[in-house]
């Protein structure tokens, strides 16, 4: 919880400096981009999940030899899929903010951004991997160091590179601190002392038993990673056909994506923790103090949101200002915003937990079909409903994501309750000598 606060106050400090350096047209370029960055980040760190679920099995079965394997082939797999993501994302770039029906004045702050992070993708795709691997395997204080050396360096390099190149100067100062941390995670893994190392001896060469293994349990949540994702690209459409598009985008921007990440990352960190929880003691045989983490995960987030969506209330001018918000429209467009989210984070911390007690288990097939219907089926649909009928307002958006989240939750916990996940067996062929 406390890394994804971190990471969260490092997307604030950046919006923050962009909106006063260079206007509420960057912090909707960074928003935009960020939309679409995670469709392809959620996907390629789909790995990473597969590697969790088979990491917290091990580890709670005290099986350290398939536990290193099943990193180092994570490893293997997400630097191949970093490769390929920079060279085909440079060139689609454009297409992209066309699809998410970018304003003019925005998609010219956007390209030069989504195209620099695609570009510098390998870092941030390490940083990942390695904190799944060594939450998943008990050890949350690393991913807690290397998520704050991460987050300290940003934000010193981006007070040196926004003012100087602008928008861009972000996405610099994001590539920098990640690959810099990213090299010294590596170098991590080959310490004895630590809870996962490549050892001398061990086999180089791809395993693609285990990486069957890895797109097996992850890539479920790869997919339904890209289906939340594209529903938030589909929602940035209709943001773009509202009347007053630009405004609407930045309000989204800042108030959606960074503001509401205090209540996301937070509840993305208990996510990770209910699925460690879960998958380490049902490794060890013990499914009803699986049951109980996510519980006690649970109450923790709504205690979170209730503290932040109380703020969301009270006090949105100041929350807006500090990303230099003084435009008349946008701020009664986040304002209204925040209202509605004080509420939806109740709902979406209560879901992800849940959701980290079935992908922890090994269950990620069922969080597939319900983000599914929660977050693209629901959403859209009460917007193509709101547009056709009467036309559509930005409360009606608001509304929509209010309601997808509220289906997300219930539907979440009454798969989990069904205990089917208790059953899922998790295992990869021993070391060949």
């Amino acid at each position: 919880m406390l890394q994804n606060v971190i990471a969260g106050l490092q997307g604030i400090i950046d919006h923050a400096m962009v909106g006063h350096f260079v206007g509420y047209t960057g912090n909707a370029a960074i928003g935009v981009s960020w939309q679409i960055i995670l469709v392809v980040i959620v996907f390629i760190s789909s790995v990473f999940t597969g590697m969790a679920v088979l990491v917290a099995r091990f580890a709670g079965a005290n099986q350290p030899d398939k536990v290193n394997r099943t990193v180092y082939q994570a490893f293997l797999t997400a630097a191949g899929c970093s490769v390929i993501l920079a060279t085909v994302g440079y060139f689609v770039s454009p297409l992209l903010l066309t699809l998410v029906n970018a304003a003019p004045i925005v998609r010219g702050e956007a390209l030069p951004f989504l195209r620099t992070m695609f570009v510098g993708m390998f870092g941030m795709m390490m940083f990942f991997m390695l904190s799944g691997a060594f939450r998943a395997a008990g050890d949350p204080q690393t991913p807690l160091r290397l998520g704050v050396t991460m987050t300290v360096l940003t934000v010193i390099f981006n007070v040196m590179l926004i003012p100087a190149f602008g928008t861009v100067g972000a996405a610099y100062g994001t590539i920098a601190s990640s690959t810099i941390v990213a090299v010294y995670g590596m170098w991590r893994l080959t310490r004895p002392h630590s809870v996962i190392h490549f050892e001398h001896g061990m086999s180089l060469k791809p395993d693609f038993t285990i990486i069957r293994s890895l797109f097996r349990f992850g890539l479920p949540t790869g997919v339904q990673g890209i289906a939340m994702n594209i529903g938030g690209v589909l929602m940035l459409r209709f943001i773009g056909s509202l009347e007053q598009s630009a405004a609407a985008q930045a309000a989204f921007a800042v108030g959606y994506t960074e503001l509401f990440s205090l209540i996301t990352w937070t509840s993305v960190g208990l996510m990770g923790a209910s699925a460690t929880i879960a998958g380490q003691n049902l490794g060890a045989g013990n499914a009803e103090r699986a049951v109980d983490g996510v519980k006690v995960a649970s109450k923790f987030g709504l205690g979170v949101a209730a503290a932040i969506g109380l703020l969301f209330v009270a006090v949105p001018q100041y929350l807006l200002a500090v990303f230099g918000m003084s435009d008349p429209t946008v701020l009664s467009l986040g304002r209204s915003l925040l209202a509605f989210l004080s509420v939806s984070g109740l709902f979406i911390t209560v879901a992800l937990s849940y959701t980290g007690g079935l992908q922890g288990t090994g269950d990620t097939r069922s969080p597939l079909y319900i983000s599914i219907i929660s977050q693209v089926v629901v959403p859209l649909g009460l917007c193509s409903a709101f547009q056709a009928t009467r036309g559509l307002q930005p409360t009606d958006i608001w509304l929509a994501i209010v309601v997808g989240h509220f289906t997300r939750m219930c539907l979440s916990v009454m798969r989990f309750r069904q205990g089917k996940w208790r059953n899922i067996a998790v295992d990869i062929e021993p070391a060949r000598p």
